[in-house]
């Protein structure tokens, strides 16, 4: 039963209900923050485990890495994708939009992408400290291949197509705006493809592995981490697809839009950093 204030601040009085200025899922007991903090922790595990148990001589089984690995990241996308539904994605329509405040949330979103660009930034001086001694190293792959430049333009694109069916929903036209955001969708899983089908060309045929000499820890470190923001980019994008298809969304309801939006820009200015700074500047001693 509630106070005399708590009906005040229901009402209108004093504040909003209680739960009402936090996204369902933070205010309430949910399972998917546990289940994704798994998954992210058998992530770390898998990758520590693929490092040690490459060698020959190691003691753990060559399986056990991508193992761990790959049921880490299942969990931690279902996990994230549970957490985000169950928190924006099912109060949507309970929601007053006079309320909203879609600056904080763009600050929000800026804010992390500040503290990811520190995060690219301790990788590329790990790469660039290794350039200070002798260099070229001899186990360099073959770097500047037609996946390079699929994968480049696929990415590129994905962004005008991103901003175009922004465009859309701010004029009005959902149909459109859903179709353009699924094509940014195709897009985007079409990289991760050329992203898997490059690492398998180099790994299997070329015997280029992330325990390769120097530059093999720096490629797989720098362009794996980007291939997870890629993956995430991904999921938060079908996560605006479905709820696009539910009906969600309009030109004064487009925050989630905007702050992903924010986001798949910031993964496709790193990624033209890496192919300059790592393929080419690796290629050409730049």
């Amino acid at each position: 039963m509630g106070t005399a204030t708590d009906s005040e601040d229901e009402e209108g009085g004093l504040g909003p209900p209680a739960g009402w200025d936090v996204p369902r899922g933070l205010d309430e007991s949910s399972w998917w923050p546990f289940i994704a903090a798994v998954g992210a922790a058998n992530l770390y595990l898998g990758a520590g485990l693929f490092i040690i148990g490459w060698t020959d001589y190691s003691l753990v089984p060559k399986f056990l890495g991508p193992l761990f690995f790959g049921g880490g990241a299942f969990l931690l996308l279902v996990g994230m994708f549970g957490w985000l539904y169950q928190a924006f994605v099912e109060p949507y329509w309970d929601k007053d939009e006079s309320i909203l405040d879609s600056g904080v949330h763009r600050l929000g979103m800026l804010l992390f992408v500040l503290t990811d660009i520190a995060t690219f930034a301790a990788g590329f001086t790990y790469y660039y400290f290794l350039r200070i001694g002798a260099w070229p190293p001899e186990e360099l792959p073959h770097l500047l291949t037609p996946v390079l430049a699929i994968n480049t333009v696929l990415l590129v694109g994905s962004s005008f197509t991103f901003e175009y069916a922004h465009k859309k929903l701010s004029g009005g036209d959902r149909k459109r705006f859903l179709v353009w955001l699924g094509v940014t969708l195709a897009l985007g899983l079409a990289f991760v493809g050329g992203q898997v089908y490059e690492y398998h060309e180099m790994i299997v045929k070329e015997g280029f592995t992330i325990s390769t000499g120097l530059f093999g820890p720096a490629f797989f470190g720098l362009t794996g981490l980007h291939g997870l923001h890629v993956v995430t980019g991904t999921i938060l994008m079908g996560i605006l697809l479905v709820r696009g298809l539910m009906g969600q969304f309009s030109a004064g309801r487009d925050t989630a839009v905007r702050t992903v939006s924010m986001y798949w820009h910031f993964v496709d200015a790193i990624w033209l950093v890496i192919i300059v700074s790592l393929y080419f500047g690796a290629t050409f001693g730049a």
